[in-house]
């Protein structure tokens, strides 16, 4: 299915991906050769002193030496001084292809220079936060409301992860009801209540160390793109009181990694509309990287609340907010205009004006430029590019797309199966889980060392910096990965 004005060119074949992610995690591993690893990794030592000897210095500050999720890579993180356009410099001065572009905020490049110059604008004038109301929270508001099409309100708040909060406590206000049921593998932020079902689908509180059970007592997950698996558990909740809110990402958990069918979020809409529940799109990846109107405008869907991050703020700090219908946003109304029944949120920094500017302004040269659809083209050319090496080279891997976001599973570390039903399995499932995540990690340091930055070598950010020129040469690069894999001729 093609549709224009978006960054996905082409909608992919789920069915093919998810019979190609299963041959490939029934598979033994099949890393870099352990002769090319130690090459790989003798580039971090002789070539990446200057941030080993930084990064050693942190751990004394720092947990784990880094303040990012991020920045978490094998061997150790590099300490980056320098984005501009499709490149990243490192503390050592070496020269990197940035496909993580700030984790996907970025569509138009990295530190574009119109954004930049606008906030140094706003910065020079009256300081980047001032506690009290500036121009640009109204403008980078109604710009979201006339291209959002089912946010009529919007409030921005501090992060996706405040945000997400935020819409389960107005989901939760509005309908009286307290279940949320999330698509599983999805990451929704880190709060006590999301922290659920993350990665892998059907995990439950595998990952909630520190969480109180009573925490995430009303929280569910369904499989993705399992439509009757969320029916019952709908039909279920209704003689328990209800459900509150469906939350997913439209494109399928965790940025896509699991894709969807294209209609699966119009049959959820259904459902939910059927059993009085909220729809919830998380789109703080999505909305403005898939198209001005997001992937609700891609998909045609109307969810009730969306949850907004990343490029509503292109980069700069603070990036988060909630928009949606009037009739639900009214209970977020701040002072005198506050509903009766109030839904309390805050942040001392949400909406500074550094942030609201950077934000309209990096909106509005993405519009100008049809960078959303540049971005899509760059990822085409990638994943294109990744698919004819794969079969050049006879590998398992997987390389697909969702327009700029591109997925390269060598170990399909996300796609172990682990059954928390049946804990006498677990043993097996983390012992292959461990295998696969270190392939993962020494083949983000194989493209780290060929000059290939990524998020956790396997998923990657286009941006409309990205020329047929930069793709070709990472493509370049990868393929000299490609040749040293085990079992290559």
């Amino acid at each position: 299915m093609t549709k224009t004005g978006f960054s996905i060119s082409e909608y992919h074949n789920v069915d093919e991906i998810y019979q190609r992610l299963d041959s490939l995690v029934g598979m033994p591993v099949r890393p870099v050769t352990s002769e090319k690893m130690k090459h790989y990794l003798e580039y971090f030592e002789s070539r990446c002193t200057k941030s080993k000897e930084m990064i050693s210095t942190a751990m004394n500050f720092i947990p784990g030496g880094v303040q990012h999720n991020l920045a978490f890579n094998y061997p150790f993180p590099l300490v980056f001084t320098k984005a501009e356009g499709a490149y990243l410099y490192d503390l050592d001065g070496n020269r990197y292809i940035d496909f993580i572009q700030a984790g996907g905020p970025t569509v138009l490049g990295s530190n574009h220079q119109v954004v930049r110059e606008k906030a140094i604008e706003v910065i020079n004038e009256c300081g980047p936060s001032t506690g009290l109301f500036h121009e640009y929270e109204y403008k980078i508001a109604e710009f979201i409301c006339n291209h959002i099409p089912s946010v009529e309100l919007f409030r921005m708040l501090g992060s996706g992860t405040e945000a997400v909060m935020a819409s389960i406590r107005v989901a939760r206000l509005v309908t009286g009801r307290k279940k949320i049921i999330k698509v599983g593998g999805a990451y929704h932020g880190w709060s006590d209540q999301m922290v659920y079902g993350m990665r892998v689908p059907g995990t439950g509180r595998f990952d909630a160390h520190g969480i109180p059970r009573g925490c995430t007592r009303h929280t569910q997950e369904v499989y993705p793109n399992d439509i009757k698996a969320l029916e019952r558990r709908l039909r279920r909740n209704r003689l328990l009181g209800g459900t509150a809110a469906v939350i997913l990402e439209p494109v399928g958990p965790e940025s896509g990694t699991r894709p969807v069918d294209f209609d699966y979020n119009a049959r959820v809409r259904e459902l939910c509309t059927r059993y009085g529940a909220l729809l919830i799109f998380d789109e703080v990846v999505t909305a403005f990287r898939i198209g001005l109107s997001g992937a609700q405008g891609y998909y045609n869907v109307m969810p009730d609340l969306t949850i907004f991050g990343k490029v509503v703020a292109g980069g700069y700090p603070a990036a988060g907010g909630l928009g949606g219908k009037k009739e639900y946003m009214s209970c977020l109304a701040a002072g005198l205009q506050g509903a009766s029944k109030r839904a309390m949120v805050g942040g001392t920094m949400s909406a500074n004006p550094l942030s609201s500017a950077a934000g309209f302004h990096t909106l509005l040269e993405i519009e100008k430029s049809d960078a959303c659809a540049r971005a899509g083209r760059a990822g085409d050319r990638l994943t294109k590019g990744l698919q004819e090496l794969i079969i050049k080279y006879n590998l398992p891997f997987v390389a697909y797309n969702q327009g700029s976001i591109c997925h390269l599973e060598t170990s399909a570390t996300m796609f172990v199966r682990i059954n928390m039903r049946r804990p006498w399995t677990l043993p097996h499932a983390l012992k292959e889980v461990k295998v696969r995540k270190h392939m993962m990690e020494e083949m983000g340091a194989a493209y780290m060392a060929e000059g290939i930055v990524t998020l956790a070598g396997s998923r990657m950010y286009t941006s409309a910096a990205d020329t047929d020129e930069v793709i070709d040469d990472a493509l370049a690069r990868f393929e000299r990965v490609f040749q040293n894999i085990e079992g290559v001729n």
